[in-house]
């Protein structure tokens, strides 16, 4: 893991230890690191994939609407986080790699340092039985 603020490797450690997927990205949407639970979910592990460009996980993972129709990557809260440096949140469809269709409800939130500065965003995502 390269070098990265105090904030982002502590973000890490509480996603090590949770039993709910977890995306983390820095400041451009690079996905720089996603938990155990979430390889289950996306059908692949983070060993395999490494870090991504937000074009590349934001579909590659393939989210979809309720129709099962292509999110396009600026519906997805974690974008959306991103982009403004608020919390979001929603509820949609997401095909693994081993194409397997689950619903998701995501919350992502930013990364603010101590300084004020942005750092990044997390998400959390779990399944969504209610379907």
């Amino acid at each position: 893991m390269p070098a990265y603020e105090i904030e982002i490797i502590l973000n890490r450690q509480l996603a090590d230890c949770l039993s709910i997927p977890v995306f983390i990205t820095d400041t451009m949407g690079n996905l720089i690191f996603y938990n155990d639970p979430a390889e289950v979910l996306l059908g692949t592990r983070f060993e395999d994939t490494g870090e991504m460009k937000v074009e590349t996980w934001s579909t590659v993972f393939k989210p979809l609407d309720e129709e099962r129709k292509p999110l396009e990557p600026e519906e997805l809260p974690l974008v959306q986080t991103l982009g403004d440096q608020l919390p979001h949140y929603k509820t949609f469809w997401i095909e693994s790699l081993k194409g397997k269709a689950e619903k998701i409800s995501v919350t992502s939130y930013p990364i603010i340092g101590r300084t004020g500065k942005f750092l990044g965003a997390v998400a959390i995502f779990w399944e969504t039985k209610d379907i």
